[in-house]
Parts: structure tokens; C-alpha cells; sequence
């Protein structure tokens, strides 16, 4: 997923003010408000960048934001689009630039300390947003040319800017009486230190919980995950002969797999979902309810109903219901599928003799989901990781994005990372004239680690833009203040070699996709530029990456052995072909589970003070009729995607959403008999990868498909209907 490191109202805002403007000198001994221009494409200057630094570098960047949007309201002149919409773009180029670097290393490499410095600026960030957004006069002057906006002359993408800015304003507030603003503002803060407060009690059940065991506990698992334990032990200095399974995605799922000890399956299980809720003191279901009352007010300020009305409104779906009649007919499929594929493994368990007690439980799942794919397609996934290094998947995602969009990697060995394990690249793309152009950074951060955390996401530290201000005529290199700067997080468990799982590079080429949708996007304002879309439209990118990774020629050539080299075997690639579709019942039962229990809990009107959140997660899976033997990917106290940001929240439907789309797209490539067809290619970068919000999500899907999208694509590759 792609993370924000901006105000609501300003997503990925980029450029103007000067550090030449700062009140205090002892502020340019900052590093964060130091001019970048000495630094290798103007990254920033990772090296030099201390905790103690951000608190300052936010403060006086905030300062300098509300200068700008003063300059703006003060302006004689009367409203245009230059002086008013375009200004407000250009506007807070100082926070920006700080609060990129701040955002990432919150995400990236967390320190107690700089979890401090997070508690305490993220009710003051949220507050200077709601001042933004409510500085006397500005709104009038967006306003003034929003009104105009159909007689001034504008191109299209003027226009889109005027309407998203006035639409993000009107969204924050702008036109409520005073008291309303102020309370919409108290809100917001206090929204700003839940979420803070339950990303970090997540992070902090993830980086204390520990399973240590000894080698004959590691039972049944392959070498590359008891490498990969072993690892983990090291790293938090256990004896010579203990190993570790933390809770991240990365080891406990393998572990899940393949240990042919259930009660340590069970024991992994029950910590990795009770993340959120492991400690009296980081009680993550009471800080979810209070989240869910204060967005229901909010939503009411506003005039909707409920947090679900007011987030669709300003999605492809609109309205909850449009969701809810998309989750409710593949729920119904998937549940069918669900219940087959629990009679495989309850018959497989049956022939094999064994006595189950309590019959399938979730903890078994994926234990007895792994044995039926072996008997049934003699497809054993273990045998496939050599051929899954991550090495081989970075050289075949480097491969299709040269194929697919011209571009090319450099490492750039000169950069001082912010972490060892971290690579940055420069992505240059290769014209028809045999020269070729700076595209974009690109900083890959692939390992786990303690204060990182979990999951995989991409993420800016420059968005791209062509409205800079202005420069000296000197500055030969002032281009690159637009040039994107685009970060993909994952955790993959570091061995001696690091193997991954089918699941983890997949997630290596969905994070790739967010990345192009940044490194490639060509907007003129940072406002419509790359991932800032609409939410049910961002995942399309990413999902769509994913199916050249999983497509049969892209392996063949790039499946390659890590110890040998040799390709992987086409007897395996058939295997695995035909397993594709296996559990996939499973797959969508997991993840639709958490989109309903998202819309249920968004759309209600009312939380009593009663009001008990795992009540309410245990009544609506039985209304639904949740499969036995499995539970929801993400539980509400670990539910980050709804309670660590407000994007997501009301919207993890996207991506179901996004794979209707993903999955009709790449049916167009399919259509042609080449997954790398030059027209498609060219079409999917124009109407997809770089237009970012240029244009409407429903009117670009049109534009490189002819036609609203068709579910039945999605459907049959779940194996839920047939063509």
C-alpha cells in the first residue's frame, strides 16, 4: 500500500518557500533545513540526520507553510488560477521536505526516541493542517476561482486542480461556522494521537514478542525458514542453539505451514493474532472505539450520516452500498469455494489417519492446506523458493519494467543510506535516440528489523512535479526538485541466502507497481500527481504489476536457482500453474471478512458507551457465516489499515475494487498474445502509471480499456465462476 506523508488536505505537497526565511540562524545548522543540492540527486542527507532534528525542522516548516498561504491571502492582485491555485500547490516546500523524511523514518526505523518526538508532533501536525485549510481568507480566494474556473481559460488538468483543492477544503471544513471548525480541529488531533498511539502499540507487540525454540521445534519446517530463525535469534542475541519466530508475516506464516507441531502452531497463531491486545497497557480495541466515535462526529459535522457516507463520497464506488453489493457477491462465491476446500482437508486428514481434535482450527489451515496442494497437484511450494531469491526477483522486476516501460536501474553505491540493508537506485529511462533521461530515485528497503514496521508499503520522499518555484538561473540541477524520489518497504526475513515465498515475491511486484505509479507519473502539480488518486483507483497500479511476476514466460526466463542458476524445471512451473487456484476460497474468505467488518463498523450511526468491539467482530462474522477453521487477516486491535490512518478506513475494499479493474487490464495485454505488447504497454503508462489524478479514475479506465470494467475477469481467476 502507499503511505502518506502529508496533511489530508495536502497530500504530497511539494515546493516554495526558502530556508532563506528562517527566524532563527540556529536553524540552518539543521540538516533537514539545509539546502539538499550538495547531496547525490538531492536526497536527503540520511547520514547527518539526527532524532533531535525533526521537532525543530517540523516546526519551522510549519511556520514557513503558513507563510506561503499568507502570501497568498495577502496578495493584491485579484484571484487566479496562478496566484491562488497554483501558488497553494507550490506552497510548504520546506515541510514537505522534512515531514518526507519524518514520515518514512516512522515507518522505516522507529526508535523509542523518535516514537517520542511522533506522540508528541502528530496532535500539533494535525492542528497546523486544520489551520491551513481554515486561514482566514484563503478559502475565498480557492473559491473565487472555482466559481471561475469554466471562463478562465484553463486546460483540463487546471481545471481538475481547482476542483480537487476546493473539494479537499470544503472535505476539511473550510465552510463550517467558527465553532464547528474548532471542534473539527480538536477532532482531528485527537484522531491524530490515536492512530499514532495504536501504529506504535502494534510495532511494540511486534518487537517484543518473541517464540524461542530449539532445532527439534523446528520440525517439518524447510531450511530456508529455520535459516531465517536462526537470523532472528542472532539478532536479538539468543543462545547458539535457540532459533525465533517473531511476528512477522515473513516467518510466521511459513511457520504456519510447514511445522508439523500444532501446538506451536497454535501458540504462533494466537500471539500473531492478538497483536494489539498482548499488554494491559497497549490496549488497542478501546483506542479503535474511541477512533470510530471521533470519525463518526466528524463525519457529522460535515452533514453525512455516518464515516462510510463520507469517505465514498469521494471514491470511484460513492456510495457504501456500492461496496457492500460488491463484497456481498463474491462473499457468497467465496463461501462456497470456502466450504469445498474444508471437505478437501478434512478428507485429506481422514485418509491420512490422523485424529484431529476440534477438527480443522485456524491454526491448521494453512498446515493442511500445503499437504492437500501436495496430493492433490504435487505442487510442494518449498521446492520452488531456490528459485525465488531475492536477488532473481529484483533482476526479473528491473527485467519487466525495462520491457514494459524502458526504464533502468543504477545503483547508486555513492549514497549513504539510512540503513545498511537499504539499495537506492537511479531509474533512468532509455529513448528512441539511444540517450536516456533521469526518471527517478528509487530506494529499496527489503529486510525486516527491529523499530521497523511490519507488512510492506511504498512511500515518497520527493513527489514529482513540474510547478517548482523559482530557481537561480545558476542552479543547472534545480529539475531535480521535481524528480520523484519513490521508496519500496517490505520485511523479508535476511538469511545467509533470502528466499522468498511465492506470496512474498508477489508482494515485491505490487509494491513495484505503487512505485511506478510514482517514478513514472507526469503531472504538472504535485496534487495530481502519482498515488494521490482515489483510494479505490491506487491499488490498480500495484495489482496490475503483480500478474508479470506471475505469468509463465516472466518466471521461465527469471526462476533461476540461486546456487546453480539453472531455470526453474517446466515440470514445477505446471505444477504450479495448475495449483494457482488452490485455497483460493481461503485467500478471499480472510481478506473480504475484514472489507465487511470495515463497512459494518464505518456505517453505524451510533457507539454506545457499552459498545464492545470484539462483540461486535464475533456477531457480525456469525451473521455472515464465517468459515470454521479461519478468521480475518487483520483483526480490529491490529487492524492497521483502518486504525492507523484514516485512508483506508471504510475503504479496505479497495483492493477487491482494484482487482476488477487489475484483472480486466491485463486481459487486454493477454488479448494480444504478448504480455509486453508495445501499445498496450505504452496505453497502460499513459492512462494508469502517469497520470496520476489528472484525469477521473472511471474516465482513465475507459481511455485504455474502451469500456467500464467487467467483474467477470476477477471471478474466474479466483476460480469463483468460469469464463
Amino acid at each position: 500500500m502507499p503511505t502518506s506523508k502529508a496533511s489530508t488536505t495536502q497530500q504530497y505537497s511539494a515546493t516554495t518557500s526558502d530556508t532563506s526565511t528562517m527566524a532563527d540562524n540556529t536553524c540552518t545548522d539543521n540538516p533537514l533545513l539545509q539546502s539538499w543540492a550538495s547531496q547525490p540527486l538531492r536526497l536527503p542527507p540520511f547520514k547527518d540526520i539526527q532524532t533531535q532534528h525533526f521537532k525543530p525542522a517540523l516546526e519551522e516548516g510549519m511556520r514557513l507553510e503558513l507563510e506561503d498561504l499568507q502570501a497568498i491571502v495577502d496578495n493584491p492582485e485579484p484571484p487566479t488560477f496562478e496566484n491562488v491555485v497554483a501558488a497553494y500547490d507550490r506552497s510548504g516546500h520546506v515541510l514537505d521536505k522534512v515531514r518526507s523524511v519524518y514520515s518514512n523514518m516512522c515507518s522505516s526505523l522507529n526508535t523509542d526516541e523518535l516514537q517520542a518526538v511522533q506522540t508528541e508532533m502528530s496532535p500539533i501536525l494535525s492542528r497546523h493542517a486544520s489551520k491551513c485549510t481554515t486561514l482566514p481568507g484563503l478559502f475565498e480566494k480557492i473559491n473565487a476561482v472555482y466559481q471561475n474556473r469554466k471562463n478562465a481559460d484553463l486546460t483540463s488538468e487546471q481545471v481538475r486542480l481547482v476542483e480537487r483543492i476546493h473539494l479537499d477544503f470544503t472535505r476539511a471544513g473550510a465552510t463550517l461556522n467558527e465553532d464547528d471548525k474548532k471542534e473539527l480541529a480538536d477532532l482531528k488531533a485527537e484522531l491524530a494521537s490515536l492512530t499514532t498511539e495504536f501504529q506504535q502499540n502494534v510495532m511494540k507487540d511486534e518487537e517484543t514478542y518473541e517464540m524461542v525454540l530449539k532445532k527439534e521445534d523446528m520440525e517439518g519446517c524447510p531450511d530456508g525458514l529455520i535459516q531465517a530463525a536462526r537470523q532472528a535469534a542472532v539478532e536479538r542475541n539468543k543462545a547458539d542453539d535457540e532459533y525465533v519466530i517473531t511476528l512477522g508475516r515473513s516467518l510466521v506464516e511459513p511457520f504456519l505451514t510447514s511445522s508439523s507441531r500444532r501446538d506451536l502452531r497454535q501458540k504462533a497463531f494466537e500471539a500473531w493474532t492478538q497483536r494489539g491486545e498482548m499488554h494491559p497497557d497497549r490496549d488497542n480495541l478501546k483506542i479503535a472505539t474511541k477512533i470510530l466515535r471521533l470519525r463518526k462526529r466528524l463525519a457529522n459535522l460535515l452533514g453525512y450520516q455516518s464515516f462510510a457516507q463520507y469517505q465514498c463520497v469521494d471514491r470511484m464506488a460513492k456510495t457504501p452500498e456500492a461496496v457492500m453489493d460488491l463484497l456481498t457477491n463474491v462473499w457468497d462465491l467465496a463461501k462456497d469455494s470456502a466450504k469445498k476446500e474444508r471437505e478437501d482437508l478434512e478428507d485429506f486428514i481422514k485418509s491420512s489417519g490422523e485424529a484431529l481434535e476440534g477438527g480443522v482450527q485456524p491454526w491448521d489451515w494453512r498446515y493442511y492446506a500445503e499437504k492437500v496442494r501436495k496430493a492433490k497437484f504435487d505442487f510442494d511450494e518449498s521446492l520452488l523458493k531456490p528459485y525465488l531469491s531475492l536477488e532473481k526477483v529484483t533482476e526479473a522486476l528491473f527485467a519487466v519494467s525495462n520491457q514494459l516501460f524502458g526504464l533502468k536501474y543504477i545503483p547508486r553505491d555513492d549514497v549513504v543510506p539510512y540503513h545498511p540493508d537499504v539499495k537506492v537506485y537511479e531509474v533512468r529511462e532509455e529513448l528512441a535516440d539511444g540517450t536516456d533521461k533521469l526518471v527517478s530515485v528509487f530506494i529499496h528497503d527489503n529486510f525486516a528489523r527491529k523499530f521497523k514496521g511490519s507488512g510492506a508499503w511504498m512511500s515518497e520522499y520527493r513527489t514529482q512535479t513540474k510547478n517548482l518555484p523559482s530557481f537561480s538561473t545558476d542552479d543547472k540541477d534545480a529539475y531535480l526538485e521535481g524528480i520523484p524520489i519513490i521508496s519500496n518497504n517490505n520485511n523479508f526475513a535476511k538469511g545467509e541466502n533470502t528466499l522468498l515465498s511465492y506470496d512474498d515475491a508477489t508482494t515485491c511486484f505490487h509494491e513495484a507497481g505503487h512505485g511506478h505509479h510514482g517514478m513514472l507519473s507526469d503531472a504538472t502539480f504535485s496534487r495530481l500527481a502519482s498515488t494521490n488518486v482515489l483510494s479505490d483507483f491506487v491499488e490498480l497500479p500495484s495489482q496490475l504489476m503483480e500478474n508479470w511476476f506471475e505469468h509463465r514466460d516472466v518466471l521461465q526466463k527469471y526462476a533461476r536457482h540461486y546456487e546453480t542458476g539453472e531455470p526453474v524445471p517446466d515440470e514445477l512451473l505446471d505444477k504450479l500453474m495448475n495449483a494457482r487456484k488452490f485455497n483460493q476460497g481461503f485467500g478471499t474468505i480472510e481478506y473480504t471478512a475484514c472489507a465487511l467488518l470495515d463497512m459494518a463498523l464505518h456505517q453505524l450511526e451510533d457507539y454506545p458507551e457499552d459498545f464492545d468491539l470484539s462483540a461486535f467482530e464475533k456477531s457480525e462474522l456469525d451473521k455472515l457465516g464465517m468459515p470454521q477453521g479461519i478468521v480475518m487477516r487483520h483483526r480490529p486491535a491490529h487492524f492497521q489499515h483502518l486504525f492507523s490512518t484514516n485512508m483506508y478506513a471504510a475503504g479496505y475494499y479497495v483492493y477487491l475494487w482494484a482487482e476488477v479493474l487489475d484483472a480486466d487490464v491485463f486481459a487486454a495485454f493477454e488479448e494480444t498474445g504478448n504480455i509486453f505488447d508495445k501499445e498496450k504497454a505504452k496505453l497502460a503508462r499513459q492512462h494508469i502509471y502517469s497520470a496520476g489524478n489528472t484525469v477521473a479514475p472511471d474516465e482513465l479506465f475507459r481511455l485504455f480499456r474502451g469500456r467500464d470494467p467487467d467483474i467477470k475477469y476477477m471471478l474466474a481467476r479466483k476460480g469463483l465462476v468460469s469464463k
